[in-house]
């Protein structure tokens, strides 16, 4: 399946790009400044007119599910099940870890800030085992987690990491899928990890206690 078009609106940047018979085209913006909803459709034509790839020629339609922006990863979403189900073709999810992670050597950490202090991460083994489930982790326990993993982000963070190339990383995903990864895509909702719903626990209890005096 050499010929496709993988969207990624679900951060800041927005990656359109086109394959067609193993030569990729990218579109890519590294501050769509969350205006993916006017740019996306812009970037689609100009990768696929780059690729001389028509939407009726691709195999299939790939979008980044997130986590991340939830607008922005619905623009990407829709657009994606909108060619596919005009065309009958099937459809590729891809994580934003996966785009992140793509060419880790050793144990791989890859985070996206979520706002608020917070961070989205997920582990992977040099071979793309998933190691640590996707989750929601402070900058406590990312420290703690940086001493484990080499880390992999697009964004600066607290911790030492490298950067990764989304758009790099995107190509890479949708190269490499199998038939058995295509299906019904949606969003991905990212959990707390377990440190932090104890330590919202211990605030919720105290919290309690405290309102209970006298």
């Amino acid at each position: 399946m050499n010929n496709f078009l993988a969207i990624d609106t679900s951060n800041e940047y927005l990656t359109v790009i086109a394959q067609k018979g193993g030569r990729a085209e990218t579109v890519f913006e590294p501050d769509g400044a969350m205006q993916h909803s006017v740019r996306l459709m812009d970037a689609v034509e100009t990768a696929l007119s780059r690729a001389g790839l028509a939407p009726r020629e691709c195999d299939f339609f790939a979008a980044v599910t997130g986590p991340g922006s939830f607008t922005g990863i619905r623009i990407g979403i829709s657009a994606v099940k909108g060619f596919c189900a005009a065309l009958g073709k099937p459809a590729l999810g891809v994580t934003t870890f996966q785009t992140l992670a793509y060419n880790a050597e050793a144990k791989a950490l890859a985070v996206v800030p979520a706002g608020r202090g917070g961070f989205y991460a997920c582990g992977f083994a040099p071979d793309g085992r998933v190691l640590l489930d996707a989750c929601t982790v402070g900058e406590e326990e990312l420290r703690a987690l940086a001493r484990e993993y080499a880390v992999y982000s697009y964004a600066e963070l607290p911790v030492p990491r490298r950067r990764s190339d989304p758009a790099a990383g995107l190509l890479a995903a949708a190269r490499a899928a199998r038939e058995g990864d295509f299906g019904e895509i949606g969003a991905l909702y990212v959990k707390k990890s377990q440190a932090e719903r104890e330590r919202e626990e211990r605030a919720r209890l105290s919290g309690t206690r405290t309102g209970a005096r006298p």
